[in-house]
């Protein structure tokens, strides 16, 4: 019973502590006037991190994750459009697992 408890508590903490996470940075934006610079930070920190996870899925991944990635990277330059980019990634990546089965 104490065991059911303490999870219970845990997953209430978390969420808590998520809730709060999701809500201070609308509350905070909305107290801050948004400047050109603050505005090509919060640019520039979205692509980072999506940046940093394409990088740590490539690191712990192998050859097939990194090619399906290139390929999107390519797709993505040549035609501007993330759908198609996507779809080129997943269609590699899908070959590339049927051929290597």
């Amino acid at each position: 019973m104490d065991n059911d408890l303490t999870l219970w508590l845990a997953i209430m903490v978390i969420a808590f502590v998520t809730f709060c996470s999701r809500i201070a940075g609308p509350v905070l934006m909305s107290r801050i006037a948004v400047s050109d610079r603050i505005e090509r930070f919060l640019d520039a920190m979205a692509v980072s991190v999506v940046a940093a996870l394409v990088a740590s899925i490539i690191a712990q991944a192998g050859w097939r994750e990194a090619a399906a990635v290139a390929i999107c990277a390519v797709v993505m330059l040549r035609c501007q459009s993330a759908i198609w980019s996507i779809m080129a990634g997943i269609w590699l990546a899908a070959a590339w697992s049927s051929i290597n089965v």
